[in-house]
């Protein structure tokens, strides 16, 4: 399953609803994925390259254990918090915060206040960003019109 395939799911699981804390839950249950994944399962799964993968393992932002041969195994704790980081990486959340971020993690409950810290700030930034992509896409849909076109489709309506 690709990443557009998991945004997909997503959205599906989201509806026509805002996205909810609940959601995002039942999209990383542990039950959906209880079993290990090569290296070119993960890479397919979220539209990465292995060179990625083995890029945030060395970055120290995953780990992941080798099976007998030497190969790696991605348990469903691992690939979870793949799925983040490729979230976080995609809405613009530099290396160094996400490494400090696993860093926090990994130190134990008592980050907890500066991991929430952490991500009230990249939330802030994410809806900065989305004020601006919006402004960005009503000012490409006005020059659009001013040619004679028409507003895209799902600027229009949305499909039930």
């Amino acid at each position: 399953m690709a990443t557009d395939e998991l945004m997909a799911r997503a959205l599906e699981e989201i509806g026509d609803d805002a996205p909810s804390v609940e959601a995002i839950l039942r999209l990383t249950d542990p039950a959906d994925s209880d079993e290990e994944m090569s290296i070119a399962e993960v890479a397919d799964l979220l539209d990465l390259s292995a060179h990625t993968l083995r890029y945030y393992e060395r970055a120290g932002l995953v780990e992941v254990e080798r099976d007998r041969s030497g190969h790696r195994v991605y348990r469903p704790d691992a690939v979870r918090r793949l799925v983040f980081l490729t979230r976080m990486r995609l809405s613009g959340m530099p290396m160094r915060d996400l490494q400090h971020y696993i860093a926090l993690v990994d130190s134990g409950a008592e980050t907890v206040p500066e991991r929430l810290d952490m991500l009230i700030e990249h939330r802030d930034t994410i809806r900065r960003k989305i004020r601006e992509l919006t402004l960005s896409l009503t000012a490409t849909e006005y020059k659009i019109a001013t040619y004679g076109g028409s507003a895209a489709p799902e600027a229009m309506s949305r499909p039930d």
